[in-house]
């Protein structure tokens, strides 16, 4: 009586006897309250299970591409929108890459789903910290890491552990950041790519100045402006996930010296504002906050309230709880 009562929706299975049932019929809780009581698995899971791998195998080289358009269709929202309404679409999405490299056997398969899927986690990672949901940020980077080895690509894997750093220092371990930054270096060596090279070093940088270590902040500054090469190129052709030339480097630049209270960082940071990128909405916020804290080092209130003032607005714009919260912080020393 209880299992038609189950079957038909009449009665809530209790965990009581959801616990003898998984025991009576050998599947998990997910799979016991997901399927019908009256259809234990049989050997005929067998002929599901290779219907899954065959489909994972015909993904095509079009299916991936198709994949990658949408972590890109999703990354531009995100810079103009922001992240808070784009959790159920990512979600969806990495679920989908998920399942296609769950069921890929053979490398050949693998690898360019792999790859389409680390890059999607460390956008969903991304998005993550700027909601300040870090620990869906560390689960995803995470993912995006086994997803790179998986994929056997050292730059994807560095770029996910650098960016991970961010956590560290985002949770107040910048010490630990910096190790996990600098790990990332020497993971991808002289194999990545000038332009990740160049980003790997600023991200030291600025991790390196929350930590307190001024000295290694400058040395790896220097190294950052040595690697990035020249041209008004943003994206790394290899790593598309990076957005670096000259004039953005010119902004985190801006950003760390204001971090280390460096009275140059306006010069800097000004310089970067005027060419900044207008979809970049929420980078727009940060370089606000940056003047904002350039203008607190140097006693300039007004220009300061200014900056703040902007900040706020395009962070409530973009709904970024990571940029609101930095310009409350900000706001408290005026």
């Amino acid at each position: 009586m209880y299992v038609s009562e189950w079957e038909n929706g009449k009665r809530t299975l209790s965990d009581r006897y959801a616990a003898i049932l998984r025991q009576l019929l050998g599947v998990t809780d997910r799979e016991l309250r997901g399927a019908s009581l009256a259809a234990p698995p049989t050997a005929d899971g067998y002929d599901e299970l290779l219907s899954r791998i065959d489909s994972a195998t015909s993904v095509s080289q079009s299916m991936v591409k198709t994949f990658n358009d949408q972590t890109e269709l999703l990354r531009t929202m995100d810079r103009q929108l922001g992240a808070a309404g784009l959790i159920d679409q990512m979600t969806g999405h990495l679920a989908r890459l998920e399942d296609a490299l769950n069921f890929a056997v053979l490398p050949t398969a693998r690898r360019p789903v792999a790859l389409a899927l680390a890059g999607a986690s460390t956008l969903a990672a991304w998005q993550a910290i700027d909601s300040g949901a870090v620990e869906r940020a560390w689960r995803h980077y995470e993912l995006a890491k086994r997803a790179a080895r998986d994929a056997e690509a050292p730059m994807y894997l560095a770029h996910a552990m650098a960016e991970q750093a961010y956590v560290l220092c985002e949770a107040g371990r910048p010490s630990l950041g910096v190790d996990l930054v600098r790990d990332a270096q020497r993971t991808v060596g002289q194999a990545g790519s000038p332009r990740l090279r160049a980003w790997l070093y600023a991200a030291e940088a600025e991790i390196c100045a929350h930590a307190g270590m001024p000295d290694d902040c400058r040395r790896a500054l220097d190294a950052a402006l040595a690697s990035i090469p020249p041209g008004s190129e943003d994206r790394d052709p290899d790593m598309l996930s990076i957005f670096l030339n000259g004039a953005h480097l010119a902004r985190w630049q801006g950003n760390v010296l204001a971090l280390l209270g460096d009275g140059e960082a306006v010069t800097s940071l000004y310089d970067a504002l005027d060419v900044v990128d207008p979809t970049f909405v929420r980078a727009q916020a940060g370089l606000h906050a940056d003047l904002a804290q350039a203008h607190l080092a140097r006693a300039e209130y007004d220009d300061a309230h200014t900056h703040l003032r902007q900040a706020r607005l395009l962070a409530s714009r973009t709904g970024s709880v990571r940029q609101r919260r930095r310009v409350d912080l900000l706001s408290a020393r005026l």
